[in-house]
């Protein structure tokens, strides 16, 4: 194990945490907020460590599979806790004690959105500054602040791609040029201008700067951190429509953008966009017409803009709402928790199990019940025409193993605190609102059902389920095997 450079890359992961809190800063400053205290207190001790790491002379700058492993998850840890500091020390009387700020905070940078505010009212009250942070958290944590280190600095040269691979979503990572550096570039120049674009159609909408750029952020991050009290609920159907919009686009790999961008067409609407998509439109009539001929929502048309933001807001792991979905009718409910599941396209900003997982599994499946019936076949599995090497297939089920076993052991956990939650308007929900609560966060969605659902909060939750939360959104967001890793006593051995 090469600490020398793991401790290296930290102390730039806190250099660069210093200088994101400058867009909170600055928000303090415009608002003349107290909290400017807080987040230049937290920019000199981020700055102060991680020049500290950085003085120590690099004795070996080789960054292998298992360095870049631990890497990843050292940095999505240590930016977590530096990052939580702002708001348990902000004195809003929200986070009353640092677990819950780490909570938020992990519920940022991870994307999820959940949130233990237990009122909209509340969050709305926040320090516009404290506001900024958490939706900031999600635009850094959208891409990945891996990614982003690598755009801007030279770590170690081509073993880059260890670390991209620890920190980028999906079964498989890929260049789109030869050089990593160059690839993460390109990704950050697109998210960027996906979010400038997003900013413009918002502020066209009547929507102001600071909500805009708040709303662009959660969006883009595919998080979903809101502003306002009612979240989405209080904005004009055009504001809706583009955010819905937008959450979609987020879903998608961005090779295909790039590809796109290159007139590369038939690698745009690769198999895994293409189910992606049916999935999408295939769950928005479904849930469409089980709310409005339910009566549950009676016209048809704010049925289908509700339920196409809905859907959009779930499958896309963002977790905005502009209805409470977790009343209505259970088949829609269903639905919306199977989707939490799939996610999002693998190379994006959406969280969950990934819809290219789903594709493979599902194939081979089928391969499977195909041997059963005639034993002399031979079939790989392929997608777009390339076949899928027997190492990505098997690494798949792996990751479906090891996740169902974290996802059932967390249910274990937070089961003893299920009779210790709210569960006013949602009775009769204790099963679902623990399955969901677990879904939601080690798929990075943020809402769920029944008492953690668009209305409600994790707020009631003990400290000890609040740390089992964090572990699943950090391990959601880092494709779980980063995070077991640390465990494992040969991780840490030399050689």
């Amino acid at each position: 194990m090469n600490f020398s450079a793991i401790r290296r890359v930290v102390g730039w992961i806190l250099l660069f945490e210093a200088i994101f809190f400058l867009v909170p800063l600055i928000t303090a400053v415009i608002y003349w907020e107290e909290e400017f205290f807080v987040f230049l207190f937290c920019i000199a001790l981020c700055g102060s460590l991680g020049a500290l790491f950085l003085s120590k002379k690099l004795t070996n700058n080789a960054i292998y599979a298992k360095e870049g492993i631990v890497i990843t998850a050292l940095c999505w840890i240590v930016l977590s806790l530096f990052g939580a500091l702002p708001l348990y020390l902000s004195g809003t009387g929200v986070y009353g004690s640092y677990v819950d700020a780490l909570f938020e905070i992990v519920s940022g940078f991870t994307t999820t959105g959940a949130t233990i505010v237990p009122t909209g009212a509340q969050i709305a009250a926040l320090p516009k500054s404290i506001l900024m942070w958490r939706s900031f958290s999600h635009w850094i944590g959208g891409m990945g602040v891996l990614v982003f280190m690598i755009a801007f600095l030279p770590l170690s040269g081509a073993r880059n791609m260890h670390i991209m691979k620890a920190e980028s979503p999906g079964p498989t990572v890929g260049k789109l040029v030869p050089k990593v550096r160059t690839t993460a570039k390109i990704l950050y120049v697109i998210y960027t201008g996906m979010t400038a674009i997003q900013i413009i159609m918002l502020l066209c909408g009547g929507m102001s700067f600071f909500e805009s750029v708040n709303t662009a952020f959660a969006t883009a991050g595919t998080g979903g951190f809101s502003v306002k009290a009612d979240g989405l609920a209080g904005y004009s159907s055009y504001l809706q429509i583009v955010v819905t919009v937008f959450m979609l686009l987020f879903s998608i790999n961005f090779n295909s953008y790039y590809m796109l961008g290159k007139r590369r067409w038939k690698e745009v609407l690769t198999a895994e966009v293409k189910v992606f998509l049916l999935v999408v439109f295939a769950t928005i009539a479904a849930v469409t017409l089980n709310v409005y001929l339910t009566g549950t929502i009676p016209s048809f048309g704010r049925a289908l803009k509700h339920s196409a933001f809905s859907v959009s807001s779930v499958i896309s792991t963002t977790g905005f709402a502009t209805e409470n979905f977790a009343l209505w009718p259970m088949f829609s409910q269903i639905l919306l928790l199977l989707i939490m599941f799939i996610g999002a396209c693998a190379g994006s900003t959406g969280g969950g199990i990934k819809v290219s997982r789903v594709v493979v599994l599902g194939k081979s499946a089928s391969n499977e019940i195909g041997k059963m019936l005639h034993p002399k076949r031979v079939k790989h599995v392929t997608m777009d025409g390339h076949v899928i090497d027997s190492d990505v297939v098997r690494s798949i089920f792996a990751y479906f193993v090891v996740y169902i076993a974290v996802f059932i052991l967390s249910l274990l956990i937070i089961s003893f605190d299920l009779n210790n939650l709210n569960y006013a308007g949602v009775e009769n929900t204790k099963f679902l609102t623990g399955f969901s609560s677990v879904a939601a966060t080690l798929n990075n969605i943020g809402p769920g059902l029944g008492a953690v659902g668009p209305a409600g909060s994790f707020a009631d939750y003990s400290w000890w389920s609040k740390l089992v939360f964090i572990f699943d959104m950090l391990a959601g967001r880092l494709e779980v095997f980063p995070m077991l890793l640390l465990f494992a006593p040969s991780t840490w051995r030399k050689g």
